[in-house]
């Protein structure tokens, strides 16, 4: 083999000792909320914003659990209502328990403004809503509309922020993993996610990494206001990573994972995970090409070029591509654990990523076409310049 390919061979190795030892340990996934609840004294006033746009299938256990919490603190639910074609709103409204009504209020989202992408403006009439009202939330919880939230959910999250005055508490919701095309890929989402944001890092102050996954954030409401409001970020595709961005200038951040919060939302078929990745996943590349092919170039040569060595090399080479596939193999491990699949599945990490390059290829295909950001009858990417 001539010195080149074991060059390249050892250089794909040397990629995941760093990977393993130089990146915030990211795989071993140990930031989760499994931290002790210290008792608040007062507990403060906190509001759930629910943006949902047709979620009938969905809204009643999300709304129903959102309704049961066990907060001691005052309490409020805010749906608002992102022009749904469908009963949303009236099974949402039929979810909530008697003597629990109250908590409930719907908004009507206006048409969508120019400049704003559909969550965000939801989200800010919704907040508009709850600043307004008395008592005034010294906390904004934003969850999505398929998100379980066990009862003592609320009082966790507060717990958390208090006890390490954190301007922002969020979790990566357990995603459903079921289907065949969830078993390949939602842990791989997962990995990849950590892998590009490693949570040790978030949560370190001093780091400038920041990151959060907006089925569930808790928002400390004055430093989203020193901020500037969800305003300033409201063209924002990947918005809950562009919300920790602004927020952590303003205080520390948390970010972690979670068995107790979890989505309910259904990939059964390989189409709807192409559509939920590619819908963000040239925006990450800021849609720049020079981003893109780079992208496509590293993705190759740590999970690819490894396996080709494997199996086509000789001598040394191989060897080298053996062992990288093995570490690949390991570091996928915890995340296969957290999600109870079989630890096989890790030597499948080479061809998942590849299907993931895929995914972005067709993001940005789809924005060439001018359907980038596509969800729900919306173009949504850049629609700052719209």
């Amino acid at each position: 083999m001539p010195v080149t390919v074991e060059v390249l061979a050892a250089a794909g190795l040397a990629l995941w000792v760093y990977l393993l030892f130089g990146r915030g340990a990211f795989w071993l996934c140990r930031e989760c909320d499994n931290w002790s609840s210290s008792p608040v004294a007062n507990w403060p006033a906190v509001a759930a914003i629910v943006p949902a746009r047709n979620e009938a299938g969905l809204i009643a256990a999300s709304i129903g659990s959102l309704a049961r919490q066990d907060y001691k603190g005052g309490w409020s639910i805010i749906l608002v209502d992102d022009e749904s074609s469908d009963d949303t709103v009236a099974i949402a409204q039929g979810a909530v328990p008697e003597g629990c009504k109250e908590r409930l209020r719907v908004v009507t989202s206006r048409a969508l403004a120019s400049g704003w992408t559909g969550k965000l403006w939801a989200l800010k009439q919704g907040i508009d809503v709850a600043l307004a009202t008395e008592p005034r939330p010294e906390y904004l919880l934003l969850t999505d509309a398929d998100i379980l939230h066990p009862t003592d959910s609320v009082s966790r999250l507060v717990q958390h922020a208090e006890q390490l005055r954190l301007v922002l508490v969020s979790l990566m919701v357990k995603l459903h993993c079921r289907s065949l095309a969830e078993r390949a890929n939602v842990p791989a989402f997962i990995f990849f996610f950590q892998m590009l944001y490693p949570f040790r890092w978030v949560n370190r102050p001093s780091s400038s990494v920041a990151a959060a996954a907006g089925g569930c954030m808790l928002v400390r409401t004055e430093a989203i206001a020193k901020a500037g409001g969800i305003e300033a970020i409201r063209a924002a595709l990947i918005d809950d990573c562009a919300l920790a961005r602004v927020l952590k200038q303003q205080g520390p951040i948390w970010l972690a994972l979670t068995a107790r919060v979890s989505s309910m939302r259904e990939y059964p078929k390989l189409a709807a995970i192409r559509t939920m990745i590619a819908r963000s996943a040239y925006a990450q590349l800021r849609y720049s090409l020079f981003l893109l092919a780079a992208t496509l170039a590293g993705m190759l040569f740590t999970f690819v070029v490894p396996v080709l060595m494997a199996l086509f090399g000789n001598g040394v080479p191989r060897a080298l591509g053996l062992l990288t596939w093995s570490i690949m193999a390991v570091a996928f491990q915890p995340i296969l654990r957290f999600y109870r699949l079989s630890p096989l599945w890790g030597f499948a990490l080479p061809a998942i990523a590849l299907e993931y390059l895929m995914f972005t290829l067709d993001s940005a295909y789809a924005y060439a076409r001018g359907r980038g950001g596509a969800w729900k009858g919306r173009v949504q990417a850049k629609v700052s310049e719209s």
